[in-house]
């Protein structure tokens, strides 16, 4: 009876343990978000996002180091999570990651294994790091490109010319006119940066009204 007492009783916190906590977790996560926004693959926000994980990082270590010691509020935590649903949309894969790792710093720190998740976070890291500089990048040569000119400049003719004689591929994937103006928005895919440079020069000279718009989308089109 006592032991199932001591299960639903919280323990006092040691607020001297917290505090380091929090503070290595600061260190940690900062280590986290400095890397993400130096080595991270994300076409998103990446400084903005990296503003997130030492706070997630840090909330976690308070809440763990709060619910560890008493059944009582781990159910509780259990049952306010039940009841919290997050919606937020992660855009981005390799944002998960980041995300995991900061709840993984907050874990175990607030479960004080302190040297176990400095040295995993640090291994984890390092593997990163040298997967960017070892593993080959895809080229990024495949774009979402859209065009709109007033209507009386341009001619879908015109467009699908000067797109065919830069580009190794070019694939119509919407097409709106209306009285004023003519847009549209092509999948194509460059050599390299000077085929876009000049791509982008044919395009100004051609069409000096038009307006333009390249976003990256790699491995969509072609081999």
């Amino acid at each position: 009876m006592e032991q199932l007492l001591g299960l639903t009783n919280p323990a006092p916190l040691s607020l001297t343990s917290l505090a380091i906590n929090l503070l290595l977790g600061i260190v940690l996560s900062s280590m986290v978000a400095w890397f993400y926004v130096q080595y991270g693959r994300s076409l998103s926000n990446r400084a903005k996002f990296a503003q997130t994980l030492p706070v997630l990082a840090l909330i976690t270590v308070l809440i763990i180091s709060i619910v560890k010691s008493s059944l009582a509020l781990s159910l509780g935590l259990v049952g306010a999570l039940s009841i919290v649903r997050f919606r937020t949309a992660i855009k981005e894969p390799e944002e998960l990651i980041y995300l995991f790792m900061a709840i993984a710093i907050g874990l175990g720190l607030g479960a004080d294994q302190r040297w176990p998740t400095a040295l995993a976070i640090l291994i984890i890291l390092g593997y990163l790091l040298a997967r960017h500089f070892l593993v080959q990048r895809p080229e990024k040569n495949n774009l979402y490109f859209n065009i709109m000119t007033p209507n009386g400049e341009a001619s879908f003719s015109q467009i699908n010319e000067v797109l065919l004689s830069h580009t190794d591929a070019a694939e119509l994937r919407r097409f709106d006119t209306t009285p004023e103006n003519l847009q549209a928005t092509y999948l194509v895919k460059c050599a390299d940066d000077t085929a876009l440079a000049a791509l982008l020069d044919k395009l100004r000279g051609q069409f000096p009204q038009g307006e333009f718009t390249f976003v990256e989308q790699d491995n969509t089109l072609g081999a």
